[in-house]
């Protein structure tokens, strides 16, 4: 194996890694609890899982799914978010190589498939993540040779304040909550890390997601239009998409009205 797939194969592993860190701060985070100590655990059983049967996705297949001591199911959430990251990790390296954009980028998607799968969880966006994501993208724009630091400036507050407005008339013309904090800081966060140009396109991917995968479930599930949809996976996913096909989507975008 030559060089080249032994350094991919690697930035898949530390992806995967990171993403086994990502379940405890999943599972922890919400519930206020440290995400260094005490040790993993069992949530069944109680009992301190050992190292080698913690190893990402490698230990899932060997248990089978089961906890060793007491044979309760592992969640699927667990090797899902490890190889989902180890994927996005690859991807990244891919694109970047072996430079300071792919470490910074690499902690921004850790951050987003955290924020994720809690809002999914528990419909909430913990301040703890996206508001040292919003720090973290300004500080990333002084390496990155493509967005200078104001056009990340400019993305925090047009991405807060874009939804603010909107959680504003919403609130105004219904009298409900349409939008929580957590999503403003969120967007601030993409747009600190991919520049305000990028605002439009990721509203406009994450609300088409929303609509046909969110949608979608409440049909499936035959659950009522007053469900609550959390937005923050979407915010995501618009996001990611933005990252890695932006430029495709606009070129695709441009050339229907040429």
């Amino acid at each position: 194996m030559g060089l080249i797939p032994l350094t991919e194969l690697f930035s898949f592993l530390l992806g995967a890694a990171l993403g086994s860190f990502a379940n405890v701060c999943i599972h922890r985070i919400p519930r206020r609890q440290s995400v260094v100590r005490p040790p993993s655990s069992c949530p069944h059983c109680g009992e301190r899982i050992a190292p080698l049967d913690n190893i990402p996705l490698l230990s899932y297949v060997l248990l089978k799914g089961k906890c060793r001591h007491c044979g309760g199911t592992i969640s699927l959430r667990y090797p899902l978010v490890e190889a989902l990251t180890g994927l996005l990790s690859l991807a990244l390296f891919i694109r970047y190589g072996p430079t300071v954009q792919y470490l910074f980028f690499l902690a921004f998607i850790w951050i987003l498939v955290t924020i994720s799968f809690i809002d999914l969880d528990q419909q909430i966006i913990p301040h703890a993540l996206s508001v040292p994501g919003v720090l973290l993208g300004l500080t990333a724009s002084f390496f990155a040779p493509n967005r200078p630091w104001l056009d990340s400036l400019i993305g925090i507050a047009a991405g807060w304040g874009s939804l603010y407005l909107v959680a504003a008339c919403f609130r105004r013309l219904t009298g409900k909550e349409g939008m929580g904090g957590g999503d403003m800081v969120l967007l601030a966060m993409l747009g600190a890390w991919l520049g305000w140009r990028s605002l439009p396109l990721v509203v406009l991917l994450s609300s088409v997601l929303g609509i046909l995968i969110g949608g979608g479930a409440l049909l499936t599930t035959r659950k009522g239009l007053g469900v609550r949809i959390p937005f923050g996976p979407f915010l995501s996913l618009g996001g990611l998409s933005y990252l890695f096909f932006g430029r495709q989507i606009l070129a695709w975008y441009t050339s229907l009205w040429m």
